[in-house]
């Protein structure tokens, strides 16, 4: 059975329904993607239809939960888990205990699932992680390591017994995401400078980099204007411009890593006592970064294509030992002095600077109505 059916569309509502092995429930859900906007998050309303003549006296509930996955379920033997739960919440659907307030979304799933149907309502709080999935290597298998949300209903007699088995003929399922957007306003570009001496140079050499504001978008030209005053007695050979990612994975906290996902080398030189101001243009992508095994990925559904991750934004005073996966961008710009005089090469050094970077998605526009008449 597949997690998507096109042909379910519903007043330009895509709807996406799971149904069990048995038959007896079928999930429904409006939509996949689900918006933290920081101080709140998209409430989850879905509906389940319920076909209960073999459920006997066992209940149906409906589980969202957040877990963080460092393991394929292949491996999951011998007893070992490789998914831990970061939260969960069920509420119980029938027999019915207590009825959401309907939404929109609900009206538009109940008269789609027809006779039967149950609504249910999840509440995410704000203080979860957005969803990220870890790239895996060209020869991993099964899913990928990272953060996701699961909606799943299930057949039980009580809601969440671990000694009573739970067959998988009797749940469906379905990955959703939750999502942070760029904010509509973006701050001022950072700006960052270095005056840096030489041994066997009276004089030094200035470095000023500067960014028009301080978020970009996933795809978008980032350019960096760069300024240097070169008064030593030597040459600068080129610029390197370094984009590195960090993850940090803070359940666990020795595991922080940084990884570059963008580096190019521009042959501009600077001569002694010379000049140079140009703006130099990146653009960080997944596409050159395909073979990089452990780079933080937005979560994807399936095998849909993603991006970088975006940067995880936190609001003030929240634990960070709930949130997952962090991430976070920064820009290293480097000059690669030569040595000068006698000693050649053996006086070369660097010049760097390093400016903080946002990478995310904006917010989508309303979608328009672009199937009038049918």
């Amino acid at each position: 059975m597949n997690e998507e059916d096109p042909k379910l569309i519903f007043f330009f509502h895509r709807i996406f329904k799971k149904t069990s092995g048995n038959g007896g429930l079928t999930l429904y859900l409006g939509k996949r993607d689900y918006v933290d906007h920081v101080s709140s998050v998209d409430k989850v309303d879905g509906v389940v239809k319920l076909d209960p003549a073999d459920f006997g006296d066992r209940k149906v509930f409906v589980q969202l939960a957040c877990a963080f996955r460092y393991g394929s379920d292949d491996l999951d033997v011998m007893g070992l888990c490789f998914r831990k739960d970061i939260w969960t919440q069920f509420v119980q659907i029938h027999p019915p205990v207590d009825k959401p307030a309907l939404s929109a979304m609900h009206e538009t799933l109940l008269k789609k699932a027809g006779d039967g149907a149950q609504p249910f309502s999840f509440e995410i709080p704000n203080n979860l992680p957005c969803s990220v999935s870890l790239q895996p290597g060209p020869d991993d298998k099964g899913k990928a390591c990272g953060v996701d949300f699961e909606v799943k209903t299930y057949l039980a007699m009580e809601k969440c017994n671990p000694d009573e088995k739970i067959e998988k003929k009797d749940t469906a399922r379905l990955i959703i995401r939750k999502i942070q957007y760029a904010p509509s306003q973006v701050g001022a570009g950072p700006k960052a400078e270095i005056c840096k001496s030489f041994m066997m140079s009276d004089k030094p050499v200035h470095l000023e980099a500067s960014m028009e504001k301080d978020l970009y978008f996933h795809g978008e030209d980032i350019p960096i204007k760069i300024k240097i005053k070169n008064e030593s007695n030597k040459t600068v050979k080129k610029i390197k411009v370094t984009v590195d990612q960090t993850t940090d994975i803070v359940l666990y906290s020795a595991d922080k890593y940084t990884k570059a996902v963008f580096t190019q080398e521009f042959g501009d030189t600077v001569e002694p006592n010379g000049s140079f101001e140009n703006t130099l243009t990146i653009k960080p992508l997944l596409a050159d970064n395909k073979e990089k095994r452990g780079l933080a990925l937005d979560g994807r559904l399936k095998d849909e294509d993603t991006n970088l991750a975006s940067t995880t934004m936190l609001r003030e005073g929240i634990e960070k030992d709930v949130l997952g996966i962090l991430v976070s961008y920064k820009i290293k710009i480097n000059l690669m002095v030569a040595g000068g005089g006698l000693l050649g090469g053996l006086t070369a050094s660097d010049v760097t600077v390093e400016l903080p970077l946002m990478l995310m998605h904006p917010k989508p526009e309303e979608r328009q109505e672009d199937n009038k008449g049918k």
